[in-house]
């Protein structure tokens, strides 16, 4: 396995890369501070990260994970050490704040509790993640400090030590048998305690008085090399899980994600299709492949799906068999049972209404679940 309790040992190609980056990536820190430890931003960290050890980037897919190795959901936390309190955020409610606003504190830790671990679970079943960790890259004024610590969910049976942190009542904080976790109104933000344990691996970084001479001096390279990627022919488009013409939102029960209990005629309950709205085709006329053609959809968890665009104005995206988008989305993404609707509560606890479609190539497409209120933003871009 690529992280154990040494992480230097580890993978000694990978680690030496990395540690090269990061270190790279710090001297330049008086770009954009003065301040003695190194800075360097967290989307950094985990494109870093994903490049050195050939991780899949999750960050902005909005999950529980910012990167996946095989089986394995990492998260990424990069921030300033504080010897006696390293709280730091793991989860946003803002959907759930009015309600969570209204419980009293004895209940509150239970319920938060709930939607963190319901979060956990859920990206764990959409990205076939059998284990989990955390990769902390913590900032101090000789460098940085490396360390990964377990990912836990929260042992509702557990908690305890339920109290306020100050007289104006923002903020609480609770524990389990673990961990320590804080929950402040305001935000709608949980916060974890990060601990530095004593094998943690400590990477010293000289930071560049005049990094503006050397950035002049890197625009002078041969620009086509230097920002090459590997998706630069990449695209996307994000689709609705929901109906466009409702507020406020909701899935149709006889059509899109319940068009398994639409009459007419027997039906599988497997039979689903995500929307395609009109605005789509008409800002991205050429996106999809041809009405009744197949393509090739991967899903997170690798597998690949025979897909089409189908029905009347190619309102609809379906697989085929058309089971086997059910059998991703709805079984093992939003876990329903068959003969169960599918409803927009659901969506919101687990914390998407969306899906990313991101084209590769015109015969190779892939699918991935997109945060709430994704498709409003793309439209709004449009």
């Amino acid at each position: 396995m690529l992280f154990n309790e040494s992480l230097k040992n580890s993978a000694k190609k990978e680690w030496n890369e990395y540690v090269k980056l990061l270190k790279a990536v710090g001297a330049l820190s008086r770009i954009f501070s003065n301040n003695s430890a190194p800075l360097i931003n967290y989307r950094a960290v985990e494109n870093i990260f994903c490049k050195s050890f050939n991780a899949e980037n999750l960050s902005r897919s909005d999950i529980a994970f910012d990167a996946k190795y095989h089986s394995l959901g990492i998260g990424i936390k990069t921030f300033l050490c504080n010897k006696k309190n390293n709280y730091q955020k793991i989860a946003e409610f803002n959907k759930h704040s009015k309600e969570l606003s209204k419980l009293d504190i004895e209940n509150l830790p239970n319920d938060l509790g709930k939607y963190r671990n319901e979060r956990i679970d859920f990206a764990k079943r959409t990205y076939g993640v059998e284990n989990s960790i955390y990769h902390i890259v913590a900032r101090t004024k000789q460098g940085l400090i490396l360390f990964n610590t377990p990912y836990n969910k929260i042992h509702l049976k557990q908690i305890k030590k339920v109290q306020y942190t100050n007289k104006e009542k923002k903020t609480i904080e609770f524990c389990d048998n673990l961990n320590s976790y804080r929950y402040n109104f305001s935000k709608s933000t949980l916060y974890r305690k990060f601990s530095v344990p004593k094998n943690a691996i400590e990477i010293p970084i000289e930071i560049i008085d005049d990094p503006y001479s050397l950035i002049l001096d890197i625009a002078e390279v041969d620009k086509k090399e230097l920002f090459k990627t590997v998706h630069s022919d990449q695209s996307n488009v994000i689709l609705p899980l929901y109906s466009t013409r409702k507020f406020p939102k909701s899935i149709p029960q006889k059509s899109g994600l319940n068009l398994w209990n639409a009459g007419g005629r027997p039906r599988n309950k497997g039979e689903i299709y995500i929307p395609i709205p009109a605005e789509i085709h008409k800002k991205h006329p050429n996106f999809f492949p041809p009405r009744n053609k197949s393509f090739d959809l991967a899903v997170p968890t690798g597998n690949i799906l025979k897909a089409n665009v189908c029905q009347a104005n190619s309102k609809a995206l379906m697989t085929d068999p058309n089971k086997d988008l059910s059998d991703w989305l709805l079984r093992k993404v939003l876990k329903l049972e068959e003969g169960k609707l599918a409803d927009y509560n659901r969506l919101s606890i687990l914390g998407f209404d969306s899906v990313n479609i991101i084209k590769h190539s015109s015969n190779s497409y892939k699918i991935e679940t997109a945060p709430i209120d994704s498709y409003e933003n793309f439209i709004k871009l449009m």
